[in-house]
């Protein structure tokens, strides 16, 4: 039973939609189907399909979207399709179509000078033809596609509004008919159409830069060692554990370990972080980023599709093509828009045929509305916007998985954040240095810098990192002895060297008085002693530490109108200490991974709207409870699978950032779809009144899908503070 619920995904890229309408009806389709869950999107060209494989294969869903019309063909996994060649085609017809008609444009500004035998009937005739029936191939050729399979769309209303100008001209012209002649309307229809879409083929070129840039980050070749020397490879022959070596300069392969030497990178490109991270043995390398001033050689850990940055790349093309809750309504809209558009043409045509008394009269206003309602714009209004917000998203660092997620952050009111390594660094920092009475801070830094020279621990290594302590030399030691959780000892000048809790040394007979020691401890500080034989020293503190961005963002989030919320798993003092240092009022220690989404849940049911920011690990059932999840993983490629938004960088300043996007990109959706509507809602009723020749209408109609993409594309002004 189980394997028969099992669920396949396939990609497929569509040809022949040429609108919403287009979309809708492809997937409305796939989705009719057993057990298919279908997503179009009609700026990408691309299906995304959950299907049952028990009941279904690829070809039966390729086979249902060629009988719609169209054609469809199972992804090559370029996850970013070119449009070069769309683009020369689109250049190719407008040009045709203008050339054709611009003798048209040059008759039409005579009339205004009085003069209305510049161009014969025979001419226009002659000039309309290639106009209608080779530059306007297109058009028929989608309408044909359309109709075939059971829908109608953009196509059909410029095919029919434009054929029945041609077909009702030529008739007056071979037959003598007492009718003015409309060729001048259907070819600049067609042509300004044409306009309109080489504008569109243009504007998604620059749509689609954000991905490609990320796309062309990945090298072709390496430097491999094989059979003891370097040859260069195509990186898809590259395996784990292979050994290849980066130059200075060059992009890094694939994901992987640092086997030899010391250089710095440039993770601009995935992290944001202007700064090169420096990098030596055992340390990670990404796919992508650019190695500096020194060669090293590595070991590869991720290639292929396992590389972070190809992670990235798959994450991104499907935020793209995912639509938000707004769009349900656009796809409600354009399933049944072009039948009703083609009803109000033939009321129109009617009304003001029996209105006039002459054939000829309802002609124009008929096909008015036939061409200024053409929903091209619906189309287009959220696939675009979406396209550019995500992907400078991703150029930023921020990592959106959907325009689910996109539209959820818009609206949070409450954010809640893991305490350890997300407002702290994660790791502890020596806060502060108490020598004791008649001791001298250099005496107790020797003794705790030769105790923790050798040891791994992370107050060991805490208490190496320390600027003072770079400046003193350790001292011989003999006898080095671990004391499991409590210190360390070793023996000294005939003395016991020892560092530990107060327990320890207490035990070891080290007397030190109390005052300072209940003091740091208060503040939620870990404390170590250090004594040289029966001298007590003094007390070193330790903490984990705000980042240093972390104050600023959160004043910046709470100028943004979402309440900060912090819940830890540290005990009480640690967790009000980082509360009260930035001015958290609402906050709660000692709570378990798996309580945290209790919690969340909490300020759910008091009707806030809850973001959640964690490490992408421990704190996933809070990630996945929340209305936003945000995951603060520098290099992890793990929190991909987890948070609705991902951080490449440890900066809180990003959860800001991608709040203040989604607020832009939805903003842009909907002044898309006033755009859109508006177009169509004032644009019918004038063409339908006969305020609105067909020339006005399809150069409205162009432009209404200009303004969309050409908003949308304003979104490529946004940067990150």
């Amino acid at each position: 039973m189980t394997a028969m619920l099992e669920q396949a995904d396939v990609e497929l890229e569509l040809e022949g939609m040429t609108c919403a309408a287009c979309a809708a009806r492809i997937e409305s389709n796939l989705n009719k189907l057993e057990g298919v869950e279908a997503r179009v999107n009609f700026a990408t060209e691309r299906a995304s399909v959950h299907f049952v494989p028990g009941k279904l294969d690829v070809a039966a869903l390729i086979r249902r979207v060629q009988d719609t019309g169209y054609d469809a063909r199972i992804s090559t996994g370029i996850v970013n399709r070119d449009h070069t060649a769309e683009h020369r085609a689109a250049w190719r017809e407008f040009l045709a179509a203008a050339l054709l008609t611009a003798p048209f444009f040059v008759a039409m500004g005579a009339m205004f000078a009085g003069r209305h035998d510049l161009l014969p009937g025979w001419m226009q005739w002659l000039l309309a033809t290639p106009v209608q029936f080779y530059c306007g191939w297109r058009f028929y050729a989608g309408a044909y596609r359309s109709l075939k399979g059971g829908g109608a769309n953009m196509d059909v209303l410029v095919a029919l509004g434009t054929s029945v100008a041609y077909l009702f001209s030529s008739a007056v012209l071979f037959l003598g008919l007492p009718e003015h002649l409309y060729f001048e309307a259907g070819a600049a229809v067609i042509t300004l159409v044409l306009l309109g879409k080489y504008l569109e083929a243009r504007a998604r070129l620059r749509t689609a830069q954000a991905l490609e840039g990320l796309i062309k980050l990945q090298p072709k070749t390496a430097w491999v060692e094989r059979e003891g020397r370097l040859v260069e490879v195509d990186i898809a022959t590259i395996r784990s554990g292979d050994v290849f070596v980066v130059r200075p300069g060059d992009a890094i392969a694939v994901d992987a370990r640092v086997a030899e030497g010391e250089t710095s990178v440039d993770e601009s490109m995935l992290t944001g972080e202007s700064m090169p991270v420096d990098k030596r043995k055992g340390g990670r390398v990404y796919a992508g980023t650019i190695n500096g001033m020194h060669s090293v050689r590595c070991v590869a850990t991720g290639v292929g599709r396992e590389t972070l940055l190809a992670g990235v790349i798959r994450l991104v093309a499907a935020a793209q093509g995912s639509k938000p809750p707004v769009q349900k309504l656009v796809d409600n809209v354009a399933g049944v828009f072009v039948p009703v558009v083609i009803g109000i043409a033939a009321l129109t045509y009617l009304f003001w045929w029996w209105r006039a008394g002459a054939l000829g009269a309802g002609l124009m206003p008929a096909v008015s509305v036939l061409v200024i309602a053409c929903p091209c714009a619906l189309g287009l209004a959220t696939p675009t916007a979406l396209m550019v917000g995500v992907g400078r998203a991703a150029r930023a660092g921020i990592l959106i998985r959907n325009a689910d997620a996109l539209e959820a952050a818009e609206n949070i009111d409450t954010l809640v954040f893991d305490k350890t390594g997300t407002l702290t660094r994660g790791e502890p920092s020596v806060t502060d240095i108490f020598p004791a009475a008649g001791a001298e801070a250099e005496a107790l830094l020797r003794v705790a810098v030769t105790l923790e020279n050798r040891s791994e621990h992370p107050l060991a290594r805490a208490i190496l990192r320390h600027p003072a302590a770079a400046r003193v030399l350790p001292m011989a030691v003999s006898e080095i002895e671990a004391h499991g959780g409590q210190g360390i000892s070793a023996a000294q000048g005939g003395s016991v060297a020892r560092l530990g809790s107060p327990e320890f040394l207490r035990q070891a007979g080290v007397e030190f008085e109390a005052g300072d020691l209940d003091r740091l401890r208060a503040e939620g500080k870990t404390v170590v002693g250090v004594a040289h034989g029966a001298q007590f020293l003094g007390w070193i503190a330790l903490a984990d530490t705000l980042r240093e961005t972390t104050a600023a963002a959160l004043a910046r989030i709470v100028r943004m109108g979402i309440d900060p919320v912090m819940l830890s798993g540290d005990h009480a003092a640690a967790a009000r200490a980082i509360a009260d240092q930035l001015g958290i009022a609402r906050w709660k220690a000692e709570v378990l991974p798996a309580d945290k989404a209790v919690e969340v849940d909490t300020l759910q049911r008091e009707g806030r709207r809850v973001g959640m920011a964690g490490d992408g690990v421990n704190d996933a059932p809070a990630l996945a409870r929340a209305d936003v999840g945000f995951a603060l993983a520098s290099g992890s490629g793990a929190s991909l699978d987890v948070a609705d938004v991902t951080l490449m960088k440890n900066d809180l300043a990003g959860i800001a950032d991608a709040i203040e996007l989604s607020r832009a990109t939805l903003s842009k959706i909907r002044q898309n779809l006033f755009f859109a509507f508006i177009y169509n809602v004032l644009g019918i009723p004038l063409a339908a009144a006969g305020l609105l020749n067909p020339v006005i209408a399809g150069a409205a109609m162009a432009l209404s899908s200009v303004s969309v993409v050409s908003n949308s594309l304003l979104l490529n002004r946004w940067k990150p503070r």
